[in-house]
């Protein structure tokens, strides 16, 4: 049956209508559209909004399978109202030549729970010392277009500029990693009065915000496009707002567990809680709020980062730093952007749907939803609130931050051009 009419959502939060899907693509919008030859799922009320993109995954595909693997994460992404995430070069190998980034591509084809579109790395293994084949990937079959060296920082000038320089030529950005290694050695949390209370090496909000001023000015100078990953702290807010008043190509993303999470969950020394960029203050978390409110914070990205049990389940200065994000990203911003009257769902559609896919160019996503479209799509339950269970996670890992915490909000459906890849919250 290749026809779906999804009767009674709230497209972006609006009034009920009815949306009929004719094979990929969405044939009508409207009240009182014929079920005829048509699977009907009844949304009562549902909010139905273009499916989610991330622009920040990682996937570990190849060489860490045992956190995740395409498959794995795809079905998260879908899990969560994800129709396309873009999956980090921090593998092994890295994805920094055309055939690695192609075969990241060739698996999320094979899989289908969701487009994956790879990210090249900036520089040759990720050392900051050679660019890596930036043009060669762009050519190549998985067509890359974001660059990115995420899990290190691009520290060294040149190559940054050298790096913004050759994307320009087709329309590439740099996603940054702000975090200058000489100020962050040795560091285990964000620096300030807990830090100094539990004895942890500190990280200073100043190494991310030193290196984002950096690059605004480079992107200023050379004409190009800087996107800067999981910004953390009100100084970089302030500087992200002043360069974008200057008229500088500059994107920037927020996580999930920066939006809700501040550094006083450390005290527990729960390893769960050990992240890169590290959890701030109650202060940070309030700006980086407002900020993605008003759009100087352009969207919600994951940075979904799975790790092994053992990664994790350990004393905290050797834990390894990340949390899963997928399939809980849109019940936080509910939580701390919809719920608090600062974001509408259509709000939340530009913020982790359309201006995503628009900044990775990702085509056929983020698009309205409107007669001719794909029908990348996902219903979610914003009634429903329910504790955080990572036994039920689709993710081959658990690292979540989250588990035991009653979170609103829950995605019963997600359409990938169409096919089902959700149904009543269970992976088809």
């Amino acid at each position: 049956m290749s026809k779906i009419l999804i009767r009674g959502a709230k497209v972006l939060g609006g009034e009920p209508q009815d949306v009929l899907i004719d094979g990929e693509v969405i044939e009508a919008v409207g009240t009182g559209l014929s079920a005829e030859v048509a699977e009907v799922v009844e949304a009562g009320g549902k909010v139905l909004l273009p499916g989610l993109v991330d622009l920040h995954t990682h996937l570990r595909e190849p060489g860490r399978e045992d956190s995740e693997t395409v498959l794995t994460g795809t079905r998260a992404a879908a899990s969560g109202g994800y129709t396309a995430v873009f999956a980090m070069a921090n593998t092994f190998p890295v994805a920094d030549t055309a055939g690695v980034v192609e075969q990241v591509w060739r698996l999320g084809r094979e899989h289908g729970y969701c487009d994956v579109q790879p990210i090249g790395a900036v520089t040759v293994g990720l050392e900051g010392r050679k660019l890596a084949e930036l043009g060669a990937m762009h050519e190549s079959a998985a067509g890359v277009t974001v660059f990115s060296d995420d899990g290190k920082c691009v520290d060294d000038a040149v190559i940054m500029r050298r790096a913004l320089e050759y994307v320009k030529a087709f329309g590439g950005v740099v996603a940054q990693h702000a975090q200058e290694p000489r100020l962050t050695e040795g560091a285990q949390m964000n620096e300030g009065v807990v830090s100094a209370e539990l004895g942890l090496g500190g990280w200073p909000a100043v190494a991310e915000e030193s290196v984002i001023a950096r690059d605004v000015l480079l992107a200023e100078h050379v004409g190009s496009r800087v996107h800067i990953c999981h910004l953390s702290t009100a100084g970089s807010v302030e500087i992200v707002r002043w360069a974008k008043s200057r008229g500088i190509q500059v994107t920037a993303e927020v996580t999930p567990h920066h939006l809700l999470l501040t550094d006083e969950l450390v005290r527990t020394y729960n390893p769960v809680y050990k992240v890169n960029p590290p959890l701030r203050t109650e202060h940070d978390v309030l700006a980086l709020r407002e900020a993605l409110a008003d759009g100087t914070i352009d969207i919600v990205a994951t940075d979904h980062a799975p790790h092994p049990h053992e990664d994790k389940d350990c004393e905290w200065a050797a834990a390894a730093m990340g949390m899963v994000g997928l399939e809980t990203a849109l019940s936080v911003v509910q939580e701390t952007m919809v719920d608090t009257g600062l974001l509408s769902w259509a709000g939340v559609a530009d913020r982790m749907s359309i201006t995503p896919a628009r900044i990775g160019r990702a085509a056929g996503h983020g698009r309205p939803v409107s007669p001719g479209e794909p029908a990348n799509l996902t219903l979610v339950d914003t009634e429903y609130r329910g504790q955080v269970d990572p036994a039920g996670f689709a993710s081959r890992s658990r690292n979540t931050p989250y588990e035991g915490r009653e979170l609103p909000g829950r995605v019963t459906h997600t359409w990938l051009r169409g096919k089902a890849t959700l149904v009543d919250g269970k992976l088809t």
